[in-house]
């Protein structure tokens, strides 16, 4: 490209000619910004060879986590669900019907027995309404192999002790939805990672600060411990658990016996739609700010347009230095604003907002802004 720089006066631009210059210089300054950003997002990304190797590393890693469980030579698996009063039904139901419809080609038993435990053997009343009697107490219960622990109210301290105990011979402990706080409250998820229903990840956060909330995981699988989201995420954890004692096709044939199509259990982080807070219905602030956003132009207010961006009129002798330090603001990103409080805007709009600041400027110097886009012209016509 050659530059030719001018030192000597010129001709005054006709008010065609110079919107013809605007509109040259904003696809300058646009192409330039595109190129910048595009050279930035090259430099960060991995080459065609380290993306290719990077993949399948993912792939066996997801595999690596899913660690078998040993099941026992004989006899079935003790699952034991801990209840209390307003269990949540579905939590400890959903999981219940996984673990009954496991059919083992060639076994004549079933691959899992499961129970009830709570603190005493009176009758609780679960979500909805629903009366259980506890098959057994936390002074009888069998010991367990797996253990469920939906969401239910707070736990006692004699709950949290058996829990503990349970938990050193057991294969996994799992909490469903916000079973997560009684899993928590024992301790045993401290510097661990968990997830929880969606709607508790504040006050999860808020209670368990040591423990490594992961909001969008539909569960979370560490080893003996094992976490969900909310309510059907249950089903998917246990398909999971199906998948560590049996492998894949075990847990494919239960899952199509339920005629259950979800794909979540052989997806830990699907509960993506859950990971940022979405607007309520009934929030109506909130609904109209975000119906305003999506509408609004981007352009300068009346008092923003009105404002000088110059604190004095350009001089012929250093025009297009101070221009063009005015010039450089508008090409950052949305939401932003400037020194002298002009809003920022994104690629799209730069053009729009360097022509508004030339706008400005021109009545400060007629003169000096025309020395400077005709020193842009040469500069376009000989590249």
């Amino acid at each position: 490209m050659k530059i030719v720089v001018m030192s000597t006066p010129t001709e005054a631009l006709s008010g065609r000619d110079l919107r013809k210059a605007k509109r040259k210089i904003g696809w300058i300054f646009g192409a330039a910004t595109a190129a910048l950003l595009m050279v930035g997002q090259l430099a960060a990304s991995p080459g065609p060879t380290q993306a290719a190797s990077t993949s399948p590393g993912k792939r066996e890693q997801e595999a690596i986590n899913t660690k078998p469980l040993k099941p026992p030579t004989q006899g079935s698996i003790p699952v034991a669900f801990l209840i209390s009063q307003g269990a949540q039904i579905i939590d400890f139901a959903g999981p219940w019907e996984v673990f009954q419809d496991v059919s083992l080609p060639g076994r004549a038993d079933a691959a899992f027995r499961l129970y009830t435990v709570s603190q005493s053997a009176a009758p609780i009343e679960a979500s909805g309404g629903m009366k259980i009697i506890p098959d057994y107490t936390l002074a009888n219960a069998p010991a367990p192999k797996v253990i469920v622990i939906p969401a239910q109210s707070k736990p006692s301290a004699a709950v949290l002790d058996w829990i503990r105990k349970a938990s050193k011979d057991a294969d996994v402990t799992m909490s469903v939805c916000t079973g997560a706080f009684v899993l928590a409250q024992t301790g045993l998820l401290s510097g661990k990672d968990a997830t929880t229903f969606h709607g508790a990840f504040k006050r999860f956060a808020v209670e368990f600060p040591d423990v490594h909330l992961k909001r969008g995981a539909r569960f979370v699988d560490d080893g003996n411990l094992a976490t969900a989201g909310g309510l059907s995420s249950g089903i998917d954890l246990a398909l999971h658990v199906v998948e560590r004692y049996y492998g894949r096709a075990a847990a494919e044939e239960t899952a199509y016996t339920m005629e259950y199509q979800g794909q979540g259990w052989m997806n830990p982080n699907s509960n993506q739609l859950y990971a940022k807070a979405r607007v309520s219905p009934g929030d109506t602030r909130s609904v109209q700010f975000a119906e305003w956003r999506s509408t609004r132009k981007p352009r300068l207010s009346p008092s923003t347009k009105a404002r000088p961006i110059i604190s004095a009129p350009l001089t012929t002798r250093q025009p297009s230095r101070r221009l063009l330090k005015n010039l450089r603001r508008p090409i950052a990103s949305k939401g932003r604003r400037s020194a002298d409080g002009i809003p920022e805007r994104p690629l799209a709009a730069a053009g729009a907002d360097v022509f508004l600041k030339f706008r400005v400027a021109k009545k400060a110097n007629h003169g000096a802004i025309e020395g400077v886009v005709k020193s842009l012209l040469i500069v376009i016509g000989s590249s």
